[in-house]
């Protein structure tokens, strides 16, 4: 073990990478970025210190406080496993609109290279009871005897990953699940100083750092494909997203005034089990999720009266009840997925004045009064918190 000022000076070449993004560099962004880290910290301690594939248990990942790009209607949860143990899930379904395991290894941050995806499951494959319950073994090989549900564990596999994305926050039931490991393992034993001084040089040495360039650089590279205030089709495959992940998504880099906004306009796919868009900022975080309305959804979205979706990005609420609030951030992006929807449409975005709204969208929208405004707020807030965040 090392003093512990030697792993502080570890965190020190985080600083370095500031600036090297496409935002605009301001004290606001600095803030944000050292919010950031300490962000990283929050969660690598528990990709990091609190998992080992011995003893696997379900930890948080992304959520509405680990805000580096998740989706706002999500909860991630994350366990390190072995590619060559085997595993027992039981839990509960509930009734939210997509619950799946994602089987890779290497997850986002955890090395320079990105790793790999060798299977997405949805949940509803699996044999559902009456009840709700279910149980699953993963394994590289089914094993013998086993006639339950069974999903491949890659042998290269260094973690299993848990989604569940919600419509209707704080009045859908939550999943509910644990995992055990089934290969005898020996009692758990405390951490050893050599352990935890790998555990330690990898959180505070790169973790850190490099989660953070990971999204920054994922910013830049939406804007170096011309995507401003412009929206483009992606898989983020490049970024560990299995080949069998059924889930596109549409992403903007906005650049806008502080009298400016954009209409976000498209199609919707005939069949869409889940859709969505959010705001992150250029740092490539989920702008607030409680208290400002910076996403919307297949439920929360209001669908214009031709039957095409139009949503304002602006740093005021121009009454329009599809309004993306911006948090008084000129720069930043739009994100939005299609999941197994029948087509993967493109949206087309119109800046303008944000007083010409008004007359662009005529009377397709549905507007807002503030005091619907604020009772839509306080069910968005007490439903955040409602449902499961972490």
């Amino acid at each position: 073990m090392e003093n512990w000022s030697d792993y502080v000076d570890l965190l020190k070449p985080a600083g370095d990478i500031f600036g090297s993004g496409t935002a605009p560099v301001d004290e606001a962004l600095r803030a944000t970025l050292y919010r950031q880290f300490a962000m990283n910290l929050s969660q690598g301690y528990m990709l990091i210190c609190q998992t080992d594939p011995r003893y696997p248990e379900w930890v948080p990942f992304e959520n509405s406080t680990f805000l580096l790009q998740p989706n706002p209607d999500a909860v991630y949860y994350y366990t390190a496993v072995d590619g060559a143990g085997t595993y027992r899930v039981t839990g509960e379904r509930g009734n939210s609109p997509v619950a799946g395991f994602a089987v890779g290894n290497r997850i986002i941050g955890m090395s320079e290279a990105f790793g790999k995806g060798f299977g997405n499951y949805d949940l509803d494959d699996l044999t559902i009871a009456a009840d709700g319950s279910f149980e699953v073994l993963f394994s590289a090989e089914r094993p013998a005897g086993w006639s339950g549900d069974w999903l491949r564990l890659d042998p290269e596999a260094d973690f299993i990953m848990v989604r569940q994305f919600s419509y209707d926050w704080g009045r859908e039931t939550d999943l509910r699940l644990a995992i055990e490991r089934l290969d005898p393992q020996p009692a758990k034993p405390p951490v050893s100083p050599e352990e935890l001084d790998r555990q330690l040089r990898q959180l505070f040495g790169t973790y850190v750092r490099r989660l953070s360039q990971i999204g920054i650089g994922a910013v830049k590279a939406a804007h170096d494909k011309g995507l401003v205030n412009a929206c483009g089709l992606t898989t983020f495959q490049d970024l560990g997203n299995g080949q069998d992940w059924p889930q596109a998504y549409y992403e903007a880099v906005f650049d806008i005034g502080p009298d400016e906004a954009l209409v976000l306009e498209t199609d919707l796919p005939e069949t869409r089990p889940y859709w969505n868009i959010q705001v992150i900022d250029g740092l490539w975080n989920q702008m607030e999720v409680l208290y400002r309305q910076t996403s919307l959804n297949g439920h929360t979205a209001r669908i214009d009266s031709d039957g095409r979706f139009r949503a304002v990005l602006a740093h005021e609420d121009p009454g329009y009840v599809n309004w993306l609030d911006t948090c008084g951030r000129g720069y930043g992006m739009m994100i939005g997925r299609w999941y197994r929807c029948s087509s993967l449409p493109t949206p087309q975005i119109k800046r303008m004045k944000l007083a010409e709204v008004a007359g662009y969208l005529g009377g397709r929208s549905a507007l807002i009064t503030p005091e619907e405004r604020s009772v839509a707020m306080r069910d968005r807030l007490i439903g955040a918190q409602l449902r499961r965040r972490w």
